[in-house]
């Protein structure tokens, strides 16, 4: 099936300086029914200490709403979160935070059927607008659920231009990963009765273009910081559209599930693992990575795996791992061969950073 036969989209999409400041005037512009019903604000303890005024602000604006702080980004906190809003009969969940807070929200909205508000306070990935929320289940496991994407998507950019610089950059190497996504997609396609869609194909295409092409380089500006916000939404709506997540993960993003499955020791952000697939997922595909390099470097997003505490070994042991870390599929990994010397001298090429 490649037709579309149903996908929700946000019903608001703002990206504005100090929104956060005027959400309620901004949500009942385009959903005037809202006003006045029961609200919940569901963020972090840290976060709630760190912008208490605003996070307050927005509570009051929402007619004193709960503000809730979530212990961890789990299955059993997003349902019983839904459990809480379906009890107290709560119509209005507000995420306000990084990918962990409004993956646990997006949940929760979605199995308690309530309105979802996102208000992300930086820029990590794309999941802010996509139909998937990443929840821990087991110890360290981690599974990912289909969900309802946002009602409403508001991005203060002030918020993420004060943000720590990391979370833009893991937020840019999500964007740019489309890349070697795209060409696993339409492998697939080629390789099985998978087809591609076309819209979302072309969704995706524009997500990376905006941000590849921007001129604007600096992480404090507020166009690029539009630019990469609509970006990520871009690829969120791609998403929902295909029914999957083939227009924005491919084998650079099995390479990230390697690291996070199995070399949890290594601390680095899910963007900035996929921006350093991307570099080996072009070269498997016969693509020059030389532009995207150059593109990381104007960026100052490091791609030296030395850099993260990644040995030549475990690089190696990564990409033997993304092979198999996510059966059914297909990408660029399932026609090559495991070849120790290319990826050794791949290896050494990122640490170089040319």
């Amino acid at each position: 099936m490649n037709q579309h036969t149903h996908f929700n989209l946000p019903i608001c999409l703002a990206v504005e300086e100090d929104a956060f400041f005027r959400s309620d005037e901004i949500i009942k512009r385009y959903i005037p029914d809202i006003a006045g019903q029961k609200a919940i604000v569901i963020s972090e303890e840290f976060l709630i200490g760190l912008y208490k005024e605003k996070i307050t602000d927005i509570s009051r604006d929402f007619g004193n709403a709960e503000i809730y702080a979530m212990k961890n980004a789990s299955f059993d906190e997003a349902v019983a979160i839904a459990k809480k809003v379906c009890i107290e009969e709560i119509k209005i969940i507000i995420g306000i935070g990084g990918g962990r807070v409004l993956d646990t929200a997006k949940y929760a909205a979605h199995v308690s059927k309530a309105v979802y508000i996102c208000m992300p306070t930086s820029l990590s990935n794309d999941s802010l607008a996509s139909p998937f929320s990443v929840l821990e289940t087991e110890g360290r496991a981690r599974m990912t659920l289909t969900c309802k994407i946002p009602t409403a998507i508001i991005v203060d950019t002030n918020m993420i231009i004060n943000a720590p610089e990391e979370q833009t950059l893991s937020g840019i190497g999500d964007t740019i990963a489309k890349h070697t996504a795209l060409y696993d997609w339409k492998l697939s396609a080629e390789s099985s009765s998978a087809q591609v869609d076309d819209f979302a194909y072309a969704l995706s295409r524009m997500s990376f273009d905006s941000v590849y092409h921007c001129d604007r380089q600096d992480m404090k500006d507020h166009v690029f910081i539009r630019i990469l916000s609509r970006a990520l939404v871009m690829g969120g709506l791609a998403m929902e559209i295909a029914g999957s997540s083939r227009p924005c993960s491919g084998s650079e993003h099995l390479f990230a599930h390697a690291i996070e499955e199995y070399y949890p020791e290594i601390k680095i952000s899910h963007g900035l693992a996929v921006a350093l697939g991307t570099v080996p997922a072009c070269i498997f595909q016969k693509q020059d990575p030389s532009s995207i390099i150059s593109f990381f470097s104007s960026h100052r997003l490091v791609i030296d795996p030395k850099a993260y505490g990644i040995t030549e070994d475990m690089f190696a042991d990564m990409w033997e791992k993304a092979r198999s870390v996510r059966t059914g599929r297909i990408t660029i990994l399932d026609s090559i061969k495991h070849d120790r010397v290319q990826l050794d001298e791949i290896y050494a090429r990122m640490v170089e950073g040319k």
